[in-house]
């Protein structure tokens, strides 16, 4: 039994007729009668009456006919979607990240992408770590993830889309407001350093360079945080001093009561995207991974290629 058994045999139901199916496939009338033969010697019982007017199908044929064009009907639309996704023109993109990522690097990237998909939807998961991003990129619940870059990880593939300084935020009529930019003196004399939480990415990034910095393990946190907002906020609120990088948007209000030094002594940190294989991307996913890439603001990295 065949697909194609089962498209000629409603076919001929529906038309009544196998001349006129043969007639509709370009097809002899001939070669329409073996596809409903294949049928009824598989279902081991006849499908169809002939009579002089044409054919009827018989109560087992009835039984079949509205099975297969319910299904064929269903396996019709779920090709033309294939087809769609296929061609880049519906589907749905599945994306993780973090609890600000989207106003900071996508907003402009989704209202573009909507622009030019309007057929694809945007489905955003909130994840609280990379790792969290793997162990759902793994469980194939997600298409993309937006992380902060760390090693490589097996499994998946990463590109970097754009680097992002450190600064140091403090509130206007702090004393370090003053300055131009931050030292590795001023961290370490900080007595209310806001700093990402330890499992997080960036603090092993930043505590790695700290002890090259000859800051031992790091400055003493006095407040500990989930996203890169909320240390602003607390910054604003007159709570500490927050070092966070450089975000898209952080010179903006509501963030302007802030003064922003910079930290040159501290590498810049990469983030960008996680996927299990770019060749194996659906044309939307791999569309909404470059809309991103191309409409995100900030420094782009040295070296912009996968890794992995």
């Amino acid at each position: 039994m065949t697909l194609d058994d089962l498209r000629v045999f409603v076919a001929v139901c529906r038309a009544g007729s196998l001349s006129a199916v043969a007639r509709e496939l370009s097809c002899t009338q001939s070669a329409v009668s073996q596809h409903v033969k294949r049928l009824e010697k598989e279902v081991g019982t006849g499908l169809v009456e002939r009579h002089a007017r044409g054919v009827v199908p018989t109560p087992a044929g009835r039984i079949l006919r509205a099975a297969a064009a319910d299904g064929l009907g269903a396996l019709d639309q779920a090709l033309r979607r294939l087809d769609d996704l296929s061609r880049g023109e519906s589907g749905s993109v599945r994306v993780a990240t973090g609890a600000t990522s989207v106003r900071h690097f996508m907003a402009a990237a989704i209202v573009a992408f909507r622009r030019t998909h309007p057929q694809v939807s945007l489905e955003f998961q909130t994840v609280s770590s990379s790792r969290s991003c793997f162990e759902a990129l793994a469980a194939h619940d997600l298409d993309l993830a937006w992380i902060t870059m760390g090693p490589p990880e097996r499994g998946v593939e990463l590109r970097p889309v754009v680097e992002l300084p450190w600064v140091l935020a403090v509130s206007e009529d702090d004393p370090l407001a003053a300055k131009a930019t931050a030292t590795p003196e001023d961290l370490g004399a900080s007595a209310q350093l806001i700093l990402p939480p330890a499992h997080a990415t960036s603090r092993a990034h930043l505590d790695s360079h700290f002890t090259d910095l000859g800051l031992g393990k790091g400055p003493a946190s006095g407040t500990g945080i989930a996203d890169w907002d909320t240390a602003v906020h607390l910054a604003e609120l007159g709570l500490g001093h927050a070092l966070v990088p450089d975000l898209p948007g952080l010179r903006t209000p509501p963030h302007t009561p802030l003064t922003l030094l910079p930290v040159p002594s501290l590498p810049p940190l990469r983030v960008g995207w996680a996927v299990r294989r770019w060749s194996a991307l659906s044309p939307p996913a791999r569309a909404f991974a470059d809309t991103v890439d191309e409409n995100c603001p900030g420094r782009r990295p040295v070296r912009p290629e996968p890794i992995g």
